[in-house]
């Protein structure tokens, strides 16, 4: 996919990775449309500003028919959340926006993108989609069901002409990893090797070598994953 000309609409584009998307994909040449629930807290030059809370349904109707010329979709925002037997509550929230907002907005979005051409839906999960972070299993399980998800949307938009592909990382030097004292990719890495993804026609984009290690442990006996994890904890 050639993002030079291309029109995109990013959820979630007020700070972090989607922030660092919205505005490299000014650079290489895409209209953007920015969107967050709180508008203005986009300060980006080169955008349209869109409110779109991904939970909203009317949000989201709205915005598929005010973006109508949009052929690539990112569906990146999203929140933490803590552990399945914690606040049920925040595990409900946790799937409401990672998994069921995305799924909407993809939903939403799918016939103007088939009207565009087919284009692209860009999935931002997780290392976690594969594994549990102690303590963030709420988020581990809206991450595995994202990643379920573009699977999925991959075969049933086959026939339209719409590529999807899942991007992957451990922790990045963003607001919702403050705190937490391990190795962080730069957000704008992220967004950079991303977008060479998408054009690159990338089912998955496996963004450092923790998750590329998570992932091949698939294939293990999990608890040699659990073994060798323990020791990264404690290290």
């Amino acid at each position: 996919m050639n993002l030079n000309g291309a029109t995109a609409l990013i959820t979630g584009a007020n700070r972090g990775i989607g922030r660092h998307l919205a505005a490299q994909l000014v650079e290489r040449g895409a209209k953007v449309y920015a969107t967050a629930r709180r508008p203005e807290s986009i300060d980006l030059e080169g955008v349209q500003v869109l409110a779109l809370d991904v939970t909203d349904p009317e949000a989201v109707a709205n915005a598929a028919r005010v973006a109508a010329d949009v052929n690539l979709l990112v569906n990146n925002a999203g929140i933490g959340g803590g552990p399945l037997l914690g606040d049920l509550d925040g595990v409900r929230a946790a799937l409401d926006v990672n998994f069921w907002g995305s799924l909407s907005v993809s939903r939403a979005f799918t016939p103007v993108l088939a009207a565009n051409g087919g284009g692209a839906i860009v999935n931002i999960a997780s290392s976690a989609s594969w594994f549990v972070f102690p303590g963030n299993g709420a988020y581990g399980v809206s991450k595995s069901a994202l990643w379920s998800m573009s699977n999925a949307l991959r075969q049933e938009l086959t026939g339209q002409g719409t590529r999807v592909t899942s991007v992957h990382l451990g922790a990045a030097d963003t607001d919702m990893m403050k705190g937490y004292d391990v190795p962080k990719t730069d957000p704008a890495d992220v967004a950079r090797i991303t977008l060479d993804g998408v054009e690159s026609d990338a089912f998955e984009v496996v963004l450092d070598e923790f998750t590329a290690m998570v992932k091949a442990s698939l294939a293990e006996d999990p608890r040699e994953f659990d073994t060798r994890f323990q020791r990264f904890l404690s290290a």
